[in-house]
């Protein structure tokens, strides 16, 4: 979700869903099974979708979903179905994925990693062998070491984790994982044993959520104190990051921006996290890798304050940035410093409001020119050969407020960094996990949450090669997505860091998968024209899936990959 000037807030893109507490459900829930009360209490979460693929161990339950009023996604991999229901959850508010054991749960878990990483509420549901099936000890198929060595496994990735062993605690623990999940913005893994399934328990023991509320003293002084430097500040900044937009704060950090007059940038990870063409935002701040203008701003900036942004490698720079910990104020969902100043007990929604209605005004200053402005007009040029620079130059020209745009590790990253997100638009992309592959099972988590917007998909070849064929699954469900294939036979970022055979890969006739998948519109093109023709199809289309395979150049590459990779070679070749 952005923010506009003037615009309403309610933009429809991501809105943490409207929880129906258990207490104010209006059915007993005594007559339910364990199974049952999941399904619906997934539901009172808004979700629609569960993403997934079956396997014996979870064939009860999946039957119970088939026929619930949830609907069931099936995907061509597990790892697909959790890069769905990741980005589901980033559109809708939380999503859902669920498999069998073992062979299935673990092929998700690197899904779930990244969900973690990037703070993204996605319930992990995973088949198990019954209980009674395990007396003896037998080697049941898809086990490995322990009965628990699955769930110990996303011990380890989730914010919480629980097996279901005992009806009398089944519905009070899928509450509490439930309201994990919502509360701290993470995955959250509920393994099943399939002789649970139909279990409807003879007791019940109710939920109590924890307590979440602010010190009050805790918060005042904070407030004080921020409020205090940033009106002795004469050039402060607003740093925007990814828990502003997961925590539905984007309009608060706005407010707080106006009626103060603070200016604003983003990190790459929160790209879209607010307008970028807010005439208060700067641009994306990415140390030294960024624009030159938009980094000096910042970095000159007395008074630098980061609200929700996770400290990431990418989001630094590649730790080039330059900000001074003692004129900073620093907010998350779990911890506050002001300069080298610790405060607990202090939701970052408490303190962020806290600060918007004080309202510190500051003196104005000279902007640089914000990203739509730091363009220059494009003038297409048909018979050019592409780049990856231009190509999303004339993406841009394309983008309206109903468009989510996905993008891919490597340069569809990197180079997309340069799109100007406008309005209601969202940009989606796995910025600091950067798992490769994300971009196409994404779209259609993305398109299940939101069929009324246009979805865009940018991917490198190699990225494309390990998760595109979940384009199957667009396919059969019918869904109108648009992906852009980068094809420069190989690793791109991978060439920069480390020369080698080993970044080659095969190369695909992109363009003929829809002979393939028995649907959609393939696109071969090579020069500006071409591209240009095939993209205005394909957003045209609303009927069916579009893939453009864009021959790139082996040495073309973004600006901003130029910059991070120099960064990055130097470690790698240490």
């Amino acid at each position: 979700m952005s923010i506009v000037l003037g615009a309403s807030l309610d933009n429809g893109l991501v809105a943490p869903p409207a929880v129906r507490p258990a207490a104010q459900r209006p059915e007993s829930p005594t007559s339910m099974s364990i199974g049952q009360y999941l399904i619906r209490r997934l539901g009172d979460y808004g979700l629609r979708h569960v993403f997934g693929l079956p396997g014996d161990y979870v064939l009860t339950f999946y039957s119970m979903l088939e026929h619930s009023p949830l609907e069931l996604v099936n995907c061509t991999r597990e790892d697909c179905a959790g890069f769905a229901a990741d980005a589901y959850a980033r559109v809708h508010g939380m999503g859902a994925v669920c498999v069998t054991y073992g062979v299935g749960g673990l092929s998700v878990a690197n899904s779930i990693a990244g969900a973690y990483a990037e703070k993204s509420p996605v319930v992990m549901i995973s088949g198990a062998p019954g209980l009674a099936e395990r007396g003896g000890d037998p080697l049941l198929h898809h086990r490995v070491r322990e009965w628990r060595t699955q769930l110990e496994v996303f011990d380890k990735l989730c914010a919480a984790s629980l097996e279901i062993v005992d009806p009398s605690t089944a519905f009070r623990d899928i509450d509490r994982l439930l309201d994990t999940a919502h509360r701290l913005k993470r995955p959250v893994y509920l393994e099943l044993p399939r002789d649970m399934v139909a279990v409807v328990p003879d007791q019940i023991r109710p939920f109590v959520p924890p307590p979440r509320a602010s010190d009050p003293a805790a918060l005042a002084e904070a407030v004080r104190e921020a409020v205090g430097r940033i009106a002795a500040a004469k050039r402060p900044v607003i740093i925007a990051g990814i828990e502003l937009h997961r925590f539905g704060l984007q309009a608060d950090a706005v407010a707080l921006a106006e009626r103060s007059g603070i200016p604003l940038a983003a990190t790459m990870l929160a790209k879209s996290v607010v307008s970028e063409v807010h005439p208060l935002y700067v641009g994306l701040y990415e140390g030294a890798l960024g624009r030159r203008e938009v980094t000096e701003f910042v970095e000159a900036s007395d008074c630098v304050i980061l609200l929700g942004v996770i400290l990431t490698d990418i989001d630094l720079g590649i730790f080039s940035a330059r900000l001074d910990a003692a004129t900073s104020i620093y907010a998350a969902s779990d911890d506050l410093r002001i300069s080298h100043h610790h405060y607990h007990d202090v939701l970052l929604e408490d303190f962020l409001r806290g600060l918007a209605a004080a309202a510190p005004r500051v003196a104005s200053r000279p902007l640089p020119p914000g990203p739509a402005a730091a363009l220059e007009p494009f003038v297409l040029r048909p018979e050019a050969a592409i780049t990856t620079s231009r190509l999303v130059r004339r993406l841009d020209e394309s983008l309206d407020d109903r468009t989510i745009v996905i993008a891919d590790v490597g340069d569809a990253l990197f180079a997309s960094s340069d799109l100007v997100i406008r309005g209601q638009t969202e940009f989606i992309a796995p910025a600091y996990y950067t798992s490769m592959g994300f971009a196409v099972p994404a779209a259609l988590g993305a398109k299940s949450a939101r069929p009324d917007l246009k979805v865009i998909a940018l991917v490198g070849d190699g990225a494309f090669q390990m998760t595109g064929m979940e384009l199957s699954t667009i396919v059969r469900r019918g869904l109108a997505v648009t992906v852009i294939v980068l094809d420069n036979r190989g690793y791109g970022t991978e060439r920069l860091l480390h020369e080698g055979s080993f970044n080659d890969i095969n190369p695909w006739q992109y363009q003929r998968l829809p002979e393939v998948l028995g649907g959609g519109t393939g696109w071969d093109v090579a020069t500006e024209g071409e591209f240009d023709v095939a993209l205005r199809a394909a957003l045209a289309d609303e009927q069916a899936m579009n893939i453009i395979r864009v021959h790139i150049a082996l040495d073309d590459r973004s600006q901003t990959l130029a910059r991070l990779a120099a960064g990055l070679a130097r470690r790698v070749r240490r």
